[in-house]
């Protein structure tokens, strides 16, 4: 709101610093503060409302230390997480930018799915929750929105720069060290590629899963609509999961989130996107703002959810935050980076998959249920273990760190 007033201001009675307002970073920055001063600020006194309405977490004896001292911290923090995303970038993001328009539904409708799940728990007492296949539905419904959306907005296009003038090109103003620079580009086109990580022609278009034929266009973009489907189902999923331990989930994706935004600010510049060999898709630029008022989030979440929480985020949180990484790494064509980067996710889920299959298959095989983890998700395993629950998290941030790294170095190793 506060950009399109800007706008508006500048074109009209040029107000002087009315211009800052079109500059990503100036938004970006102002994102972030403000996410973290309703993180911070406000945060307190949503945690005084969960309080005063005994909005607790039912806590069951899984014989982990430290783990009955946690029953009765307020849940559903999450509320805080989706205020602090919701309210800087519809003041500083441009309202009008279809990948703006995407995140925020992402972010209603999943924080909703979620916001349901905790409600069911709390004030209705029952421990399982929103059933399972209803949360399988509407992270579904989220994947043939984005999928579909992107299949048929004229808006979502891909585009290559050129050295020089040719017929048919079109010229790019972007921005570039502050200033703005026009550049040569190949018409608009609509696209289903997607970067592959380590490979030097390094973009996998699905259409190559399709047998050439009359219908090899929409069976591509179907193919691709059923990826986004299994992308937001998995990394959403994957957060819930590792949504276990004080500050571990919200610290995890903090970084994740930093990334995705560096990424989104070099896909939306065609200097840096044509530099590093990556696609350049035209106004993604526009996610930085929206990943400054993420990570800005979730850092004012921490202030409250660190060792020992004050706050959990419920899966109004968890449930939120994956389905906004999936969509966001869709977006900007890096969902197969998402393995390296959201790793930890990664390795929380499959040790739950690996922990449930082998136990039915001993029980079938000998009788009895057997165990590879000592518990699952791989936290939990740790914990038994009788390691610290501060220092499995910080150790958690570390190897995230790491994997943020390998991440970004991927745009030069091929």
């Amino acid at each position: 709101m506060i950009y399109h007033l800007g706008e508006y201001l500048s074109e009209h009675f040029d107000i002087p610093g009315m211009g800052m307002l079109q500059y990503l970073s100036f938004r970006a920055a102002m994102a972030i503060i403000l996410a973290l001063v309703i993180g911070m600020v406000f945060g307190r006194m949503i945690i005084r409302f969960l309080q005063r309405k005994q909005i607790g977490e039912e806590v069951r004896n899984l014989g982990l230390e430290g783990q009955l001292q946690k029953r009765g911290t307020p849940t559903m923090g999450g509320i805080i997480i989706l205020a602090s995303i919701l309210i800087p970038i519809l003041l500083f993001g441009n309202l009008s930018n279809i990948y703006v328009i995407l995140m925020i539904i992402s972010t209603i409708w999943l924080g909703l799915i979620g916001f349901l799940d905790d409600y069911i728990k709390v004030f209705k007492k029952n421990k399982e929750g929103l059933n399972g296949k209803f949360k399988i539905i509407g992270q579904v419904g989220l994947g043939i929105i984005v999928g579909c959306v992107m299949w048929l907005s004229p808006q979502i296009v891909v585009k290559e720069r050129l050295d020089k003038k040719v017929p048919g090109s079109q010229i790019e103003y972007v921005e570039n060290s502050g200033a703005r620079s026009a550049v040569y580009v190949t018409p608009a086109e609509k696209s289903v590629k997607t970067t592959i990580p380590f490979v030097k022609d390094n973009e996998f278009d699905y259409h190559w899963l399709i047998p050439d034929g009359k219908h090899k266009d929409v069976l591509g973009w179907l193919v691709y609509v059923f990826v986004a489907i299994f992308v937001i189902c998995a990394v959403s999923n994957g957060a819930n999961l590792t949504d276990g331990l004080d500050g571990l989930a919200s610290g995890v994706s903090a970084t994740i989130v930093v990334v995705l935004g560096a990424l989104a600010y070099l896909s939306g510049n065609i200097i840096y996107a044509d530099y590093l060999n990556i696609m350049y898709i035209p106004d993604s630029g526009e996610l930085v703002v929206f990943a400054a008022a993420f990570a800005g989030a979730l850092l004012g979440f921490m202030w409250y959810n660190c060792y020992p929480a004050q706050v959990f985020m419920g899966d109004t949180g968890s449930l939120a935050i994956g389905g906004i990484i999936a969509v966001f790494a869709l977006l900007i064509r890096k969902e197969l980076l998402l393995p390296i980067l959201c790793g930890i996710f990664f390795v929380e889920s499959l040790s739950v998959i690996i922990q449930v299959a082998y136990f039915k298959y001993t029980k079938k095989k000998y009788g009895e249920g057997r165990r590879i983890f000592l518990m699952s998700p791989l936290h939990h395993h740790y914990q038994k273990k009788g390691y610290f629950e501060s220092k499995i998290v910080v150790r958690f941030w570390i190897v995230q760190l790491l994997l943020a790294a390998i991440t970004l170095v991927t745009l030069k190793i091929r």
